[in-house]
């Protein structure tokens, strides 16, 4: 079973999932400051001053100050400036990944297509082969 296992972690694709998944973490990273940092605040300046991150709506009645209040309180929010920023880091992602697969596409050489397989009889001459079948 070691030696299994040894075989199944040395093949390439494990490899290259892990540096995938290394890769995409240091990227989501990246993605999270873009938006946190950069995009939040100038989709708010032109908002006049909103802050996506501590937009929510108090569910337990008691008022908090601030959604970092709420936490800690222990009271019941409903965050939705938080579901905002997870759909515009998901827009980004998903800009980014595909504009990624285009280049990878475009670099990627071209596979030569398969030969076509030789075409089969048509159908006319399939039935007249039955017909002939037939007459026999």
């Amino acid at each position: 079973m070691l030696n299994e296992f040894k075989e199944f972690i040395s093949k390439g694709n494990v490899m290259d999932l892990a540096v995938g998944i290394i890769i995409g973490a240091a990227f989501t990273a990246i993605v999270n400051s873009l938006v946190g940092d950069l995009i939040n605040p100038i989709i708010g300046l032109i908002l006049g001053g909103v802050n996506f991150s501590d937009m929510f709506l108090d569910l337990s009645g008691t008022n908090p100050a601030s959604l970092a209040a709420a936490k800690d309180s222990g009271a019941a929010v409903f965050a939705y400036g938080a579901f905002i920023t997870a759909i515009i880091n998901f827009v980004i992602i998903a800009f980014v990944v595909f504009m990624l697969i285009k280049f990878m596409n475009r670099i990627m050489p071209k596979k030569a297509e398969a030969p076509a397989a030789p075409a089969g009889p048509s159908e006319v001459d399939l039935l007249k082969d039955i017909l002939v079948a037939l007459k026999k």
